[in-house]
């Protein structure tokens, strides 16, 4: 593989930021559900960053297509550290830190996040060669895990802190040599915030040779996008597994910010160790998926690979709709990283082959689009007061069965498709 020295320095980078960012991603919708007690605050404020980032995922692809992705990499960076290191420093002045910094906070992650990985995965296409694609976004998945993994575990000590040198995590009881004191969100966010100058600082150092060359197209907004919105038109097989594959994707982000934290304190009366567990299990499959889902599927096509790894997360929501068993519970995460990551990979690596790089990033904004759309509508059914009442919020992993297997029907009709095509 080319350019190995520019890609493992975007590897610790993408560690280093994401460890801290995950645990603040953990810390922010346990603050609003068990601190704070308002977790409706927390919900339509989440669905109204996420109306936002309709738009701002359009933009976001074409400034991906338009500028070095290096240094979008490193601006955007400079932005969230600079905002988030100020509020911190407030945090720090005044005692604590109010609502509405931290849901500041919050927003401008998932801003950042709607550019930062589209941005690393179009890097990626242009400094490697198309024959490692694969192996590259399994690389990513794997390092972009393993730092959710240990982000979960530290997420679970620091929310809750330990009172005993026994502290459970993941369903295991676990002795430490010391206790350690529950963490306020403003030294959660120092943290944060000092990620992300050392991600600056590792993106300076990048040096590559571009396999593909990345064609820079300066044309106005609106043409910008009308090249990505025609390209995937002209193309309605791309179009439709790009948007299909994306569904997983768009309930996994709810259920870990909306139902994940409500399900974990009022159906399951569990604490932040048994909710930051969750992420530990997840990342766990995830990284088995990045390590093997291309030795299991290679001889499968795109569309029954994931046919099969929607199906499995598929039964599981349905077991947590009736069940609050924390053993199911443990192995529905663990089998929704394995799919969601596989998905993802074995997604990346199809739109890879198919989409020009310089489209990538305004295709890959009109899949984003349409996830933002369905994200919204699952926000606004989640906090029905239906849901919202005492433990009703298990039937929300129902309605997400339901969506997956809506999506396992169209996947299976263009996988027959496509086999019918074939023969």
């Amino acid at each position: 593989m080319k350019n190995k020295q520019a890609i493992t320095l975007l590897f610790i980078s993408n560690i280093i930021s994401g460890f801290a960012q995950g645990i603040s991603m953990m810390a922010i919708p346990w603050y609003f559900v068990d601190v704070v007690e308002r977790p409706a605050v927390f919900a339509f404020f989440y669905l109204l960053v996420t109306f936002l980032t309709l738009f701002w995922g359009l933009y976001a692809g074409t400034i991906i297509d338009r500028y070095s992705r290096k240094k979008v990499f490193i601006y955007t960076n400079l932005v969230c550290g600079t905002v988030i290191a100020s509020v911190s420093y407030y945090g720090f002045s005044v005692g604590t830190v109010p609502d509405f910094l931290v849901l500041l906070v919050f927003g401008l992650t998932i801003f950042n996040y709607n550019i930062h990985y589209p941005n690393l995965y179009a890097f990626g296409q242009e400094i490697t060669e198309k024959k490692n694609y694969g192996k590259l976004n399994s690389y990513i998945e794997v390092q972009g895990q393993f730092t959710s993994m240990f982000a979960g575990a530290f997420a679970a000590l620091l929310l809750s802190g330990t009172n005993s040198t026994d502290f459970s995590l993941a369903g295991f009881n676990i002795s430490l040599p010391f206790t350690i004191e529950a963490w306020s969100i403003q030294k959660v966010f120092m943290m944060d915030a000092i990620t992300y100058f050392i991600g600056i600082t590792l993106f300076i150092f990048i040096k590559y040779t571009p396999i593909i060359k990345h064609d820079i197209h300066k044309g106005s907004l609106f043409f910008r996008l009308k090249a990505g919105f025609k390209y995937l038109i002209e193309n309605p097989n791309i179009f439709a597994f790009g948007t299909l594959t994306y569904m997983l994707f768009a309930f996994t982000l709810v259920e870990v910010h909306v139902l994940l934290p409500l399900y974990v304190e009022r159906y399951m009366n569990a604490d932040a160790d048994v909710y930051a567990s969750a992420e530990v299990y997840y990342s766990i499959g995830a990284v088995l998926s990045g390590f093997l889902v291309y030795r299991f599927f290679s001889s499968f096509s795109e569309y029954l690979s994931i046919i099969i790894l929607m199906s499995l997360v598929c039964i599981s929501f349905f077991g947590m709709s009736f069940s609050n068993n924390i053993f199911l519970f443990f192995a529905t995460h663990l089998l929704l990283g394995i799919s969601n990551a596989g998905v993802r990979i074995i997604r990346t690596t199809f739109l890879f082959s198919n989409i020009p790089n310089n489209l990538i990033g305004r295709a890959g904004s009109v899949f984003s689009s349409i996830n933002v759309l369905v994200r919204m509508l699952l926000i606004i059914i989640f906090t029905l007061p239906f849901f919202l009442k005492e433990d009703n919020i298990r039937w929300g992993y129902f309605v997400g069965a339901i969506l997956v297997m809506t999506t396992i029907f169209s996947l299976t009709y263009y996988y027959l498709k496509e086999k019918k095509n074939l023969n």
